[in-house]
Order: C-alpha cells, then structure tokens, then sequence
C-alpha cells in the first residue's frame, strides 16, 4: 500500500510538472492534462464512482488557479499580459462559470465525460493546425460590447464544464485579433485564473450524494492531496513553460499537443461508449 501511495504521489506530481509547462507555453492552465490523469489514477484507489469526473474536473479548476498565477507572473516580467483585455473580460467569464457549474451540478458523470471528450476534440483542432489562426488574412478587431460580453460568457461557462482555463479559445481570439502569440498565451494564463477561482469555489461547495464514495481527502469536488501535488509540480515548471513561449517557436509542440488532445478524446469517449 506504501508503495502504491507513493506512486500516487509521484504520479500526481509528474501531472502537474507537465501541466505547468502547458500552462506555462499554451496558456490553457494545465486542464486538458490533470482532468485525464485524474480520471485514470482515482479509480485505483476508490472504488469507481459517477462522481470521480466531477472530483476531476474540481480538483483541475483548483490547480489552475495555482499554475495561471504562477505563468502569470511569469509572463508579466516580460511585459507580455494585457491587463486591459482581463479587466474588460473579467465580469462576463465570473459570470459564465456560474452558469457552467450549475450546469456540471445537474449533469451526469458521463453526460461531463462526453462534453469533456468533445470539447477536447474541438480543441485539438486548433493545436493541429495552427496555421489556420495564424493566416495573415485572419486579421479581425478584438470583440466589444455584446460580442466581447458573450465570448467571455461562453468562455467561462464551456470552460468550467470542461475543468480547464480557457487558455485556448483565448489564444486562438487574440491571434486572430492581431495580437502576438506570447501576448495571446500570456494573457490565456490570467483568463485560466479568472475562471479557475470561481469554479474552484464552486466545486469545493457542490454537494454530493450521501452514499457518494470519494477519494480519501476529499472537500466538495476537490480532492485536496492531489490539489497540492499537482500544485508542487506546476509551480515548478509553470516558468519553464513561459520561458519556452519566448523563446521557441511552438508550431511543431503544438501539433505534438494536439495529437495528445486527439489521444485523451478518444480515450474519454471510450470510457463511455
């Protein structure tokens, strides 16, 4: 038993090493590698539960908060975070959240595990092909009034389903609006903050079913001692990541990405259907 602990552990810490570096260099917060992680490693340890992808999801929101301060600051020493774009989004991406976690409250463990694996899908595209968001001829006006007040909504909302920072569709509207990729993935990284507290806050109070069987340590939906080993981990690599942003061309790190998004779809389908 010490033995599988400590692989838990260890296992947890790796997850979030390379959830920093994602962080870190995509500016997704790290979701899209600790909701599958956690998805695989709970049932060895608790008996397989509908409420496991929620505790996943929660958890994953937690530890973004972490890692996006983490890059953020990262980030911010470069002068790469546009603070206006947060302060304007900020309102309408608290507000979708909510939205989300009222929807993951009603939704069932595998009705979340299929939008999980959709949304992932969804993604991947852009991580396969990022020269479809870098053409020069994609060139369009950062979106305001209601069109900036329903993508942030629909960013904070979809989101908080998910587990994730929102890092992506930041990055990818940014670019289209003529912003710089390490601008976009920097700015990414404090979108990932504004959603991860609130949804983190959400989950932690979201009740559960009395007969519920969580993983031990477990508040809410977030299981606390894989939060703070996935926390140790992407605080570590989080700058390593944003250093990488600057300084290498990610096009080929983005299609790797995207062929693990592609992995990671099929899988959480699989578990499914």
């Amino acid at each position: 038993m010490e033995i599988e602990l400590l692989l838990f552990v260890l296992t947890l810490c790796i997850t979030g090493a390379i959830a920093g570096i994602t962080a870190g260099l995509f500016g997704n917060g790290g979701g899209f590698v600790v909701v599958p992680a956690l998805t695989a490693v709970f049932p060895f340890f608790t008996p397989q539960s509908e409420e496991l992808v929620k505790v996943a999801i929660g958890t994953s929101l937690a530890s973004i908060v972490v890692s996006s301060v983490r890059s953020v600051i990262a980030h911010k020493a470069k002068g790469a975070v546009d603070f206006e774009v947060l302060k304007s989004w900020s309102i309408w991406i608290v507000l979708g959240v909510f939205g989300g976690l009222y929807i993951a409250n009603t939704t069932s463990a595998s009705g979340l595990t299929i939008v999980f694996a959709a949304g992932v899908a969804l993604y991947s595209i852009y991580f396969l092909f990022p020269d479809i968001v870098h053409r020069p001829g994609l060139s369009l006006n950062m979106p305001t009034g209601a069109g900036k007040a329903v993508l942030a909504f629909v960013l904070g909302g979809f989101s908080a389903l998910l587990g994730i920072g929102g890092g992506t569709p930041t990055v990818i509207t940014m670019v289209m609006c003529r912003r710089t990729i390490q601008q976009a993935v920097a700015t990414a990284a404090g979108v990932g903050f504004l959603i991860g507290l609130p949804g983190a806050i959400g989950f932690l109070f979201m009740k559960h079913s009395e007969t519920a069987v969580l993983p031990f340590g477990t508040i809410g939906y977030i299981n606390m001692p894989s939060l703070i080993a996935i926390s140790i981990g992407s605080i570590m690599t989080a700058p390593i990541g944003a250093k990488m942003a600057h300084n290498f061309s990610e096009k080929k790190l983005k299609r790797l990405f995207g062929v693990y998004l592609v992995i990671v779809s099929a899988t959480m389908f699989n578990k499914v259907f």
